[in-house]
């Protein structure tokens, strides 16, 4: 499979991470473009049968290490055996989750194959990349925002492979699976040495989601141009009247307006409903990468030349202390 895109599917007590499938989305979508296979490997306990549904989501092979010590995420084995697999197999692309586990694990795997990794990316495309004389074709084009979000970076790494990025959950598509695919699935059986096992879990304890913005068909999201926490409230009541959830920019969660889980952006969730109203917010480019694939934005700032106006569809210039009682007074009005 040399040359071909690979996706790392992070897994817990064998449910695959949402993650991991969109970056099969991506990845189907990158080896169409190369003309390669799309590969994947998974890493568990009891995650054999997952490589049936893996094969019907995009991938044309899945290699699966199962065994009963490697359930829960281990630094070292998941390492060993990703890097052993990775130099068998000799993939151009590795993609992987920016979760906990994501972060953890790409640094040490790229530090391996000695070769570059971009973290937290919000696209992946493929092109050329031009210096001086020199042209690398069908390079991955690994796109992020930098420098506190004033620009978004293109970054390539022509020269070593594999080629490596981490992306948020969230950035792209889950994919719809065709049950008539066919594939490879390769069953690994990995040896776990004392070496391997010299960090053990010794509790795991797991707190559950309060927010599930990810899931949102309607979000009404504020930012510093909200005011103050209480003020914070007409957001609120205006998600309410709507049936959506409520969001924020990091500015908004820094000042203590929401709570961090609540934060949409760049260093918070990606979202994409089909209903997004920015209440305040200027529209900086770490927010817009986490929402700008929204179905329908509204916008509404005293500031008309926000930069969010340039990603909305509609947009009401005036102040939200005004311009949201109405919306609630007109909607109620509706019913």
């Amino acid at each position: 499979m040399e040359n071909g895109v690979w996706v790392f599917i992070e897994n817990d007590a064998g449910t695959i991470a949402d993650v991991s499938m969109e970056l099969l989305w991506k990845g189907r979508e990158l080896a169409d473009q190369l003309r390669c296979e799309l590969g994947c490997f998974i890493i568990g306990h009891g995650v054999s049968e997952a490589a049936s549904d893996l094969i019907a989501y995009g991938a044309d092979m899945v290699c699966v290490a199962d065994h009963s010590q490697l359930a829960h995420y281990l630094t070292l084995p998941y390492t060993r055996i990703a890097v052993e697999l990775i130099n068998e197999y000799r993939p151009s692309i590795v993609l992987i989750g920016a979760t906990n586990t994501g972060r953890d694990l790409a640094p040490r795997i790229a530090s391996h194959m000695r070769t570059g990794l971009t973290a937290d990316c919000t696209d992946l495309q493929i092109g050329e990349y031009k210096f001086g004389k020199r042209i690398w074709k069908e390079l991955l084009l690994q796109i992020r925002p930098a420098f506190g979000g004033n620009v978004i970076a293109t970054i390539v790494t022509p020269e070593t492979r594999p080629q490596m990025a981490t992306v948020r959950e969230g950035v792209f598509r889950q994919p719809a699976a065709d049950s008539a695919r066919k594939g490879t699935v390769v069953e690994l059986n990995p040896t776990l040495t004392e070496q391997d096992l010299i960090f053990k879990i010794v509790e795991r304890v797991k707190a559950a989601k309060k927010v599930n913005l990810k899931s949102a068909r309607i979000i009404v999201a504020g930012g510093m141009g909200v005011g103050s926490k209480d003020n914070f409230e007409i957001v609120r009541e205006l998600a309410g009247v709507l049936g959506g959830e409520v969001g924020a920019t990091r500015a908004a969660v820094d000042a203590g307006f929401v709570d961090h889980e609540r934060q949409i952006g760049q260093t918070g969730v990606t979202v994409r409903p089909n209903l997004y109203v920015a209440c305040g917010i200027s529209g900086a480019i770490q927010h817009r990468a986490g929402m700008q694939e929204s179905s329908r934005i509204i916008a509404i700032n005293t500031d008309a030349n926000a930069p969010i106006f340039s990603i909305a569809h509609y947009g009401i210039t005036g102040d939200l202390n005004e311009v949201i009682p109405r919306m609630i007074k007109a909607y109620k009005e509706k019913d």
